[in-house]
């Protein structure tokens, strides 16, 4: 262990003796330029005052490393696992090349060589020379392995007897265009795959309508749809292709390969409608347009206004009416106050109960006409209105309490399992409702933060 000196500073003559004793238990002062070498040592402990390394000494806290096994090196750094498989590891270079130039077992076997040479610093074109792969070929290789070896997780439990379904030549192709599915897709896609037999062209369009269902759910007939099953997903792709059909028959083309595939029941019934309204207009029937499961039509029978930042203010009249929620129940909307006394004037109005929630909109004509009982109900999601174009945002819907008779041509306001709804007049007939809780006025929706206009830089 080190023991480090200090400095000795000068004593007189006289004190020599005296010095000696103090000093007795430290080693002797050293030369300075001694001193100096030493000042650069570094200790590994410092011994204190207090014995000459026997129990009675103190040192500073210390760690040691970590031990290794015996007969190792301790290796705080653990290199990645090699890619290759166990039986090509023991090979050389040339070995290896010569086993991707004659394809020698199968594809997933020696795919992982690819990767090895592209880490030796291999390039694709110096790979292609060597073995006759092309660089295409190559990254199909290598991808379809990696989505193969995901098919492995004991999480998914894809069965292995299906593995081998993707063994032959035409396996990569299949596989390759799963890569941009998660792990969970992937495995439901493989076996959708093979449960069809499709082709790498099939396995592509099943893929892209796995990935793009979640962001359709705006569009038409998308709840009947299962996106958890991957046969739905395709389905409700050629769904969608069919309403793109210029051609009558090329839509009820696209429609009959969708009932081909399709799994839930409730999928099936909905494109058996579509299936049979565009059936009818290949037969030169008449068919209503816009059309679609339950009456949702593509637009609404009522105005739809979207209000703009500070257009209550800036209106010359105003009107105030009572809110209730979509969960409130009819029994909230009809205890909702009425207006029972107006000072046009002063623009004081008087109501026959006192109330909490409140909404201020500008006083359009249909909704001033029928301001004594007007109400307006909150949905917290516009897509609850009955008709395609709604969007996923808040909706404000007047309705007035005085008009009640249900007519087809009308919107209306209605209680269903607890939660007030808004039907078409012609669903409602053909469910034999005659009279509703109200009849929607008017539509609004919230203000946008993006502006929509376009700037008079962007037009030069």
């Amino acid at each position: 262990m080190l023991s480090l000196s200090h400095p000795q500073p000068q004593r007189q003559p006289g004190a020599a003796s005296t010095a000696l004793r103090r000093t007795s238990r430290w080693p002797a002062a050293t030369p300075v330029s001694r001193r100096r070498r030493a000042s650069h040592i570094a200790a590994s402990a410092i011994l204190l005052p207090g014995g000459g390394g026997g129990p009675g000494d103190r040192k500073l806290p210390f760690t040691p490393p970590p031990m290794a096994p015996p007969g190792q090196l301790y290796q705080p750094y653990h290199p990645p696992p090699s890619p290759l498989p166990a039986n090509f590891r023991n090979l050389d270079l040339t070995q290896r090349l010569e086993v991707l130039r004659d394809r020698m077992g199968l594809w997933h076997e020696y795919a992982p060589l690819i990767s090895a040479l592209a880490r030796d610093g291999f390039t694709p074109s110096s790979i292609e020379e060597a073995t006759g792969i092309s660089g295409v070929e190559q990254n199909c290789l290598v991808v379809a392995s990696q989505v193969r070896d995901s098919l492995l997780d004991e999480k998914l439990a894809f069965p292995p007897d299906l593995l081998p379904y993707f063994d032959s030549l035409g396996g990569p192709d299949l596989l390759y265009e799963l890569r941009f599915l998660n792990a969970r897709q992937r495995a439901d896609a493989a076996r959708h795959a093979v449960a069809h037999k499709l082709e790498p062209r099939g396995v592509r369009d099943l893929a892209r309508a796995m990935k793009e269902f979640p962001r359709r759910r705006l569009e038409d007939g998308w709840a009947a749809f299962d996106g958890a099953s991957p046969a739905d997903c395709f389905a409700f792709a050629r769904l969608r292709q069919s309403r793109e059909a210029i051609d009558v028959a090329d839509r009820v083309a696209e429609l009959e390969r969708a009932l081909k595939v399709v799994e839930t029941d409730a999928a099936r019934a909905r494109v058996e409608l579509e299936l049979e309204r565009a059936r009818k207009k290949a037969a030169g029937e008449e068919v209503e347009e816009g059309e679609g499961e339950g009456g949702t039509a593509a637009r609404p029978g009522v105005t739809v206004v979207r209000l703009q930042y500070g257009e209550v203010a800036d209106a010359s009249t105003v009107l105030l009416l009572p809110v209730v929620r979509e969960t409130d129940g009819v029994a909230a909307m009809e205890s909702a106050p009425r207006r029972t006394k107006t000072d046009a004037d002063l623009g004081l109005v008087e109501v026959d109960k006192a109330w909490a929630r409140w909404a201020v909109v500008p006083g359009w004509g249909p909704v001033a006409e029928a301001a004594d009982d007007a109400v307006v109900i909150e949905l917290a999601d516009g897509r609850r209105l009955p008709w395609r174009t709604a969007e996923e945002e808040p909706v404000l819907v007047i309705a007035s309490r005085s008009q009640k008779e249900v007519v087809e041509q009308g919107i209306y306001v209605l209680e269903k399992e607890g939660r007030l709804v808004v039907e078409r007049g012609r669903k409602l007939a053909q469910e034999g409702i005659a009279a509703a809780a109200a009849q929607v006025l008017i539509v609004v929706r919230p203000p946008r933060d993006e502006d929509d206009g376009i700037s008079d830089e962007e037009w030069d």
